[in-house]
């Protein structure tokens, strides 16, 4: 059982910024103008509210500059906070760490559409091993969860993270968590979490299986 009472960071660009490798969208969202930025925003949705239905999680600050993906992780019970860097990923992390006044900072993807809460609760409580860890995501290449506890962050998100977050001395972590691992950068990697199931904000807009806690 985890120890700590976690803040949790999660990034989120302007939508039309996002997930720009994100194409084609799936059957039926084509037509719509504003599908893509709909699709970015269920994403972010569905993992805002798994982060919040931890019970090892204190809050959940989004570091945002988008009016739409503020009012709607707000509306689930998130606090936010401008881009103030705005040079960057890693730099928005950082002021989202600060952000929060946490000594325990867990830094989350934000397009993890499948992941359930109790999978985020497992590997922040495997996080109590070291000061800093991560989970890689489902590549092995790339990270979905960066913690840091009495120290800073650190984050070093991009191509080829895992293995900037080892060599800085974070501990990977690996469990039975695959929403967790599973975040969403192209067409293959939305089929991927379709089939895991996802949150309702995806499912609503996909017509996909929710996931299911267990």
């Amino acid at each position: 059982m985890a120890v700590r009472a976690w803040s949790v960071v999660v990034p989120a660009k302007r939508l039309p910024l996002a997930k720009s490798r994100l194409t084609p969208l799936p059957e039926g969202l084509e037509g719509p103008p504003d599908a893509h930025d709909r699709l970015v925003l269920a994403l972010l949705a569905d993992t805002v509210a798994a982060a919040l239905a931890s019970p090892a999680v204190a809050g959940v600050l989004v570091v945002t500059d988008d009016p739409a993906a503020a009012a709607e992780v707000t509306r689930l019970g998130a606090r936010t906070v401008p881009d103030e860097p705005d040079r960057g990923l890693n730099p928005a992390l950082e002021h989202g760490a600060r952000a929060t006044g946490g000594t325990a900072v867990a830094a989350l993807s934000s397009d993890l559409p499948a992941l359930r809460p109790e999978e985020l609760t497992a590997a922040l409580a495997a996080a109590e091993a070291a000061p800093r860890c991560f989970v890689p995501d489902a590549q092995g290449t790339g990270t979905t969860l960066l913690t840091a506890a009495g120290t800073g962050l650190s984050p070093a998100f991009g191509a080829g993270s895992a293995r900037r977050h080892a060599a800085g001395g974070a501990v990977p972590l690996t469990g039975d968590w695959p929403g967790l691992e599973r975040d969403v950068d192209t067409p293959g990697d939305l089929r991927g979490a379709l089939a895991l199931g996802v949150g309702p904000h995806t499912a609503a807009l996909l017509g996909g299986a929710t996931r299911a806690s267990g």
